[in-house]
């Protein structure tokens, strides 16, 4: 992401522009200031951004000022969120866009920073011991960046208040699943009237019946990966298994188009659907996808999609691959704005660190969009309007 962005004084522009949504958050001049740094630290050249390294490139003696940033003095975190969510739609924003949910892993050692313990970290592939973070990213046709976040606290720290305080979080902050906190970010979009038009996620997510209803009732269009262990109506039966619906299928009724470009190249599967729920209004219907290995056709993926009546295959199969673009997300947040190096150990410093991660990742998102954007102005051809010789006045 940032290798066109190389001038110093186009990023530190843009991230001052960003620290001027929320600097009135703050009610001091220091923290003010040690945002503004702290951000720019995120994105400069370190092999490693702690508070010492963040510290020494904002010019301080020590990493007094950025520790009390994240851990002592008051600014809420959600608030400078909203700010950073409207500058991302000011720049970004689509009413084609898509929300797409996901977690990630942060490898940590020890027992006492919030939320930690042996889990399932995607990141690592394995169970490890790590804090979880859920969250929300908008995936537009000029970019995508993270706008959502919280960090999942596992019910061996909800269970234990007395070990729940000393890492900031309060008796109040009771246990939630991942599931109610991407309801919960979608919710939220939706009431604040976040331009987008999809919603999509991993099975971990999209197997859960009572969010897909609650986006259908929301008529919130949805394409969901699942299990094969998932059932629907059909015309059939009121719970059909997924995985039964296909066998019989013809070959002819399969397809293999891309559904986007991964880190090894097009993504390349043969796809097909199948209706569900027929009995439903006239200009909505509901689909089963199955996704198929070329090399591996035993191997099949599922996804339940809620849509206009007129929506393609190969639409689904676009919406259903632009989940991917929140693992990008994650890597270059993580490599370029440092959204896993740090070293807090408490909830609301978790949540104020991620948050100016966040913002960083968000600005170098805006950077790069508008310089594809001038680019493509560079070498698009001028159109008939504007090369057309102009009229004389005679």
């Amino acid at each position: 992401m940032g290798g066109d962005l190389t001038d110093a004084r186009v990023w530190a522009g843009e991230l001052s522009a960003v620290h001027e949504r929320f600097v009135h958050r703050f009610a001091r001049t220091e923290p003010r200031k040690s945002a503004l740094a702290y951000m720019r630290g995120l994105i400069a050249p370190l092999e490693r951004k702690n508070g010492w390294t963040l510290a020494e490139q904002a010019g301080h003696t020590g990493p007094d000022r950025i520790q009390r940033l994240l851990n002592r003095i008051d600014w809420d975190p959600d608030e400078v969120l909203d700010d950073v969510r409207d500058y991302v739609v000011e720049h970004l924003g689509d009413p084609e866009a898509v929300l797409i949910v996901d977690d990630t892993g942060f490898l940590k050692k020890g027992t006492r920073s919030a939320g930690v313990q042996r889990q399932y970290s995607g990141t690592a592939g394995r169970t490890e011991n790590c804090q979880v973070g859920v969250f929300l990213a908008y995936a537009a046709e000029r970019g995508r960046t993270l706008i959502n976040r919280r960090l999942y606290l596992p019910t061996s720290w909800t269970d234990d208040r007395e070990r729940c305080r000393p890492a900031g979080i309060t008796d109040e902050t009771a246990f939630a699943t991942k599931v109610v906190m991407a309801k919960a970010m979608v919710r939220k979009a939706i009431a604040d009237r976040i331009p987008f038009r999809w919603v999509t996620a991993d099975a971990a997510y999209g197997f859960s019946k009572g969010w897909r209803h609650e986006l259908e009732e929301a008529d919130v269009f949805h394409v969901m990966a699942t299990t094969r262990h998932d059932t629907v109506v059909t015309r059939w039966a009121l719970d059909h298994p997924v995985h039964d619906l296909f066998p019989a299928l013809p070959r002819q009724k399969w397809k293999r188009p891309s559904c986007g470009r991964g880190a090894h190249g097009p993504r390349v599967f043969d796809w097909t659907r199948v209706e569900v729920r027929p009995w439903h209004r006239e200009d909505r219907r509901h689909w089963v996808i199955a996704r198929r290995s070329v090399s591996r056709p035993d191997e099949i993926s599922y996804y339940i999609a809620y849509c206009p009546a007129d929506t393609t295959l190969d639409q689904l199969i676009h919406f259903a691959g632009s989940r991917w673009a929140v693992e990008e997300c994650f890597q270059t947040a993580k490599q370029e704005c440092g959204l896993d190096d740090y070293q807090v150990r408490r909830y609301p410093g978790w949540h104020r660190h991620i948050t100016l991660a966040m913002a960083a990742h968000a600005c170098l998102t805006v950077l790069r969009a508008r310089a594809l954007a001038t680019d493509k102005a560079e070498t698009d051809p001028p159109s008939s309007s504007t090369s057309a010789s102009p009229k004389s006045d005679a």
